[in-house]
């Protein structure tokens, strides 16, 4: 497992992280199987977990927390997530920041996620949602500076809107960000215009998120694919979307070198870029973890695969969180 450093925060993670948004209750999630999976990746050398209180209600905390406890001594990070007042995703510049982070939830919402990791610092927290037009109220900014200087968090970041990868650079210019969490994929290729140049010079960590594109880009998804009542792929993989997503899924598989897979590609395409500390796919499978972190075990992509795969971006806007 390589390892990356983190921003001006200096830590050393491992650049194939863990994304546990799956763990806190899409369907066909088993607590069990979560718990083993997150055994397997500590096993392997991961060290960058990232959930979020909104996992289900606390639940993925929980799962977390129970799986650093079981690996004391192991040198991990923990990343949450504070989710915004409202419950309202994405964030809208129309909203007043007092609705979504004002200073007394933010800090309490924080000492819940404490709780429910079992430790007394928090190594990043960050806003589930954003918008730049709340870059100059007080609430958020007294929050972070109170919660580092009490020692209840180390970092602090914000998990940029799904393709609004700019709406974010004011906050930026603040100096209280420390890492930005966004979608960044083989389809999402956004971030690179001025995001990630933004990050390097300030020394922002940067989580690439969503690898996967919630799962079109594992090559598993059929034009028959369903997910029961409630699962939020449903909303995101509508009937009149599947065909075009799996199009273009059929269209990078010539990429795939001999012997690897599709994941595997989607994995090292994140990797290439400088910018990004690591990469969080979700994984509940331990067979999953293993294959994904086998990425990082291998060469990077070569330069003309990069650069075939980038006539593969795909500007979208499908209104969904």
């Amino acid at each position: 497992m390589r390892h990356r450093s983190f921003g001006r925060l200096g830590w050393s993670v491992s650049e194939v992280g863990y994304g546990m948004w799956g763990m806190g209750g899409w369907t066909g999630s088993d607590d069990a199987e979560s718990l083993a999976s997150l055994d397997r990746a500590i096993a392997l050398g991961c060290n960058f977990f990232d959930t979020a209180f909104a996992y289900g209600d606390g639940r993925s905390e929980r799962l977390l927390g129970e799986a650093a406890r079981r690996h004391k001594g192991a040198p991990l990070y923990l990343a949450t997530k504070v989710p915004p007042k409202n419950r309202r995703w994405p964030g809208l510049a129309e909203t007043p920041p007092g609705d979504v982070f004002p200073r007394d939830y933010v800090v309490d919402m924080t000492h819940r996620s404490l709780t429910n990791l079992g430790v007394e610092r928090i190594h990043l927290q960050q806003l589930h949602v954003w918008s730049d037009a709340w870059v100059r109220d007080d609430g958020w900014r007294r929050a972070a500076e109170e919660l580092k200087k009490d020692g209840a968090i180390e970092g602090f970041g914000i998990s940029v809107n799904r393709w609004e990868s700019e709406n974010v650079l004011a906050a930026l210019e603040t100096g209280l960000v420390d890492a930005v969490q966004v979608v960044y994929n083989v389809f999402d290729q956004a971030p690179e215009d001025v995001l990630f140049p933004a990050c390097l010079e300030r020394k922002v960590a940067v989580i690439a998120r969503v690898p996967f594109d919630e799962g079109s880009l594992t090559g598993a998804l059929r034009l028959d694919s369903r997910w029961p009542e409630g699962d939020w792929r449903n909303l995101y993989f509508r009937p009149e979307r599947l065909p075009e997503t799996l199009a273009r899924v059929d269209k990078l598989r010539r990429f795939v070198p001999e012997g690897s897979s599709l994941p595997d590609l989607a994995l090292r395409f994140i990797l290439h870029h400088p910018a990004v500390a690591t990469t969080i796919p979700g994984m509940r499978k331990p067979g999953h973890v293993a294959a994904n972190l086998a990425a990082s075990d291998t060469a990077p992509l070569p330069e003309a695969t990069i650069h075939g795969l980038r006539s593969h971006r795909w500007e979208r806007d499908w209104k969904v969180v």
